[in-house]
């Protein structure tokens, strides 16, 4: 259900078990195609386009009656402003919370450092680290 459908593993018939899932659960089927589907939401074209599919999407969302879904288009709907703006600016955080997660963990390991400046040179170290 969490897999991507071009991930599904033929050899093991994940198709053919999910299709039957699908089958016995209307509401879950209804989440899971939605689900499937706002993955395009990141492959539209212009801002304009993204505002469009977005509608549609959490309008389909709210024709399901399934609470959790509903509940998750209203974050969408909370957050569209800052999902508009990654089509003006498309950058991502994701490699300073990777250097954020790697200084939670030296300060784990480290139990805590008595000399913070001992600390400071192993966090500007972190780049060095393979």
């Amino acid at each position: 259900m969490l897999k991507d459908q071009s991930k599904l593993d033929k050899s093991k018939n994940e198709h053919l078990k999910l299709e039957q899932v699908l089958k016995a659960n209307k509401p879950l089927a209804s989440v899971y195609y939605l689900k499937e589907e706002l993955q395009l939401l990141w492959k539209q074209d212009s801002v304009e386009d993204v505002k469009e599919f977005l509608g549609n999407w959490i309008a389909k969302t709210y024709t399901t009656r399934v609470p959790i879904i509903s509940k998750m288009a209203n974050s969408l709907l909370a957050q569209r402003t800052g999902i508009f703006v990654w089509y003006d600016y498309p950058i991502s955080t994701d490699s300073l919370e990777g250097l954020n997660n790697k200084i939670k963990v030296l300060k784990r390991k480290a139990h805590g450092y008595r000399d913070k400046e001992f600390f400071k040179l192993k966090i500007l170290s972190i780049h060095q680290m393979k």
